[in-house]
């Protein structure tokens, strides 16, 4: 492609994404739909099988995968600056208004709020509920559910800046172990699929991933500088998150309200702000940035959490046939996914339980909200309502 052609590509791909970006309300699967409808049928820029194996990859992947998706389908129109530029388009109008309402709402108190707590409850429903579906999907076996128990306790009672980290390291290592011999049928008869990326930038992304994930908990260790502490918050919390934005809650809430960063009013408000507005669930850290630090802190924390998601994405494409052909590899995913759930579940009940049910009503509450999400399938912005009206309503009696 001769630079006229990228430019014209490039300024299309900006204008199909800017415009996903203002319009993809509904979460990680309503945007996958919405991306297959304009980029696979509408514009046919990717077949039928090629979209599917893409999803694949980002579904194995940790991180948000419908971003993924988009940065992926950028790179396969227009190399790396294509997909850099899908992810701006996508990112940038849930990212600046999340930006705009936490400066707004810096001069608000909403301490003692009851649609504050309302909002708390819809947080135990909408996590219970990602979590539950991530464990079926990951946790199939008594191995792996083993895996995630051990994970969920070791979070529990050793709780650093490195003790994910390690986990995750010695999941792969058990998945390897448990894993390497049982899976090798299961991947022999995949097609090959080949994506446009040089394995030379490939492998510089993957060793930026590797090398920032070990970097950033020293780092913030070894000096007092409070930028670092909150990069390496975001950028562990984006690498750990598997299944959708939702799910990334009670990382974000153990990272910044527990530790003191900011207050669960402020943390809660921004949750139901990233509900209404459309685009990626992971702008939320935009949003915590911003209340923390301003604009300035908003773009970081952007940055560093949708970072992990762009290295894999792009570091993982041109290996994709060869790891998904490997068993070894397989397997260790299989561990490391596996402790993922039990540190999601770790981090769902202290704080985000412990803190909001407090009393039968509480309960009963968050049992309805979670009826109305999971069995009768209503969109989480009218369970956010639901929950900020009813919030208020049982904080008058």
């Amino acid at each position: 492609m001769n630079e006229r052609g990228l430019f014209t590509a490039l300024l299309e791909i900006l204008w199909v994404s800017t415009k996903l970006g203002f319009t993809s309300f509904g979460g990680p699967v309503a945007h996958l739909g919405y991306f297959h409808e304009e980029y696979v049928r509408k514009r046919k820029w990717m077949d039928e099988k090629s979209y599917a194996d893409l999803v694949a990859l980002c579904q194995f992947l940790p991180g948000p995968a419908s971003s993924q998706v988009g940065i992926g389908m950028g790179v396969m129109r227009a190399g790396v600056l294509g997909g850099i530029v899908s992810f701006l388009g996508f990112t940038l109008p849930s990212v600046l208004v999340l930006i705009l309402f936490a400066l707004i709402l810096q001069g608000v108190d909403v301490s003692g709020a009851g649609w504050i707590h309302g909002l708390k409850i819809v947080a135990v429903a909408v996590v219970a509920h990602a979590i539950i579906g991530m464990a079926q999907k990951l946790t199939p076996d008594l191995r792996r559910k083993a895996i995630a128990i051990l994970a969920m306790v070791i979070t529990l009672l050793w709780q650093t800046a490195y003790s994910q980290v390690v986990m995750i390291v010695g999941a792969a290592i058990m998945g390897f172990l448990l894993y390497r011999d049982h899976i090798q049928h299961e991947v022999e008869s995949d097609d090959q699929v080949r994506f446009p990326v040089k394995r030379s930038i490939a492998v510089v992304c993957l060793v930026s991933f590797i090398g920032l994930l070990i970097l950033l908990p020293i780092l913030r260790e070894i000096t007092s500088i409070q930028w670092i502490a909150m990069f390496d918050s975001f950028y562990r919390s984006g690498s750990l998150v598997f299944g959708g934005g939702h799910v990334v809650l009670p990382l974000l809430e153990r990272e910044f309200v527990s530790t003191g960063w900011l207050s669960e009013e402020a943390f809660l408000a921004g949750y139901g702000a990233t509900q209404a507005v459309p685009g990626p669930l992971f702008t939320f850290a935009s949003y915590l940035g911003a209340v923390m630090y301003g604009w300035g802190g908003g773009v970081l924390a952007t940055f560093a959490i949708f970072l992990p998601a762009f290295l894999l994405i792009v570091g993982t494409l041109p290996f994709w046939d060869v790891v998904r052909r490997n068993p070894k590899a397989k397997a260790a995913f299989m561990g490391v996914n596996a402790a993922v759930v039990g540190i999601l579940i770790a981090a769902f009940y202290q704080p985000i339980w412990t803190s909001t049910i407090v009393n039968p009503l509480d309960f009963a509450f968050a049992a309805i909200l979670f009826s109305m999400l999971v069995y009768w399938k209503l969109p989480p912005w009218l369970i956010v309502l639901t929950g900020a009206i009813g919030g208020a309503l049982i904080s008058l009696l």
